[in-house]
């Protein structure tokens, strides 16, 4: 999975700092825990995760010098979202078909 310069520079300080990273990591997995699909815990992770990117940028030396230079244009962080739910959730079990279901023609 490629991470854009935004998403790689949280995860590089989630893995640094481990405070943070443990932060993320429990609230990730109770996101995980309490929601009803996938695709909607990606979405509201990756709009946390850009406010926590917006967030440390305003007090992280090296961010704010990074943010004052590039800007701080939104950007998706939904791979980085996707990426830590996979790393950091128990896999869920595929659903089954049922029994004599025909699988669907492409």
């Amino acid at each position: 999975m490629s991470l854009n310069p935004y998403e790689q520079r949280v995860f590089d300080y989630l893995r640094a700092q481990p405070d943070e990273g443990r932060f993320w990591q429990e609230k990730i997995r109770k996101a995980a825990l309490a929601a009803a699909d996938q695709s909607g815990l990606t979405t509201r992770l990756e709009r946390d995760l850009w406010g926590y990117f917006e967030e440390r940028s305003q007090v992280l030396p090296a961010w704010r010098e990074a943010a004052r230079r590039e800007g701080l244009r939104r950007v998706s962080m939904r791979n980085l979202a996707e990426l830590l739910v996979r790393l950091w959730t128990e896999p869920r079990p595929k659903r089954r078909r049922e029994e004599g279901a025909v699988p669907p023609e492409f």
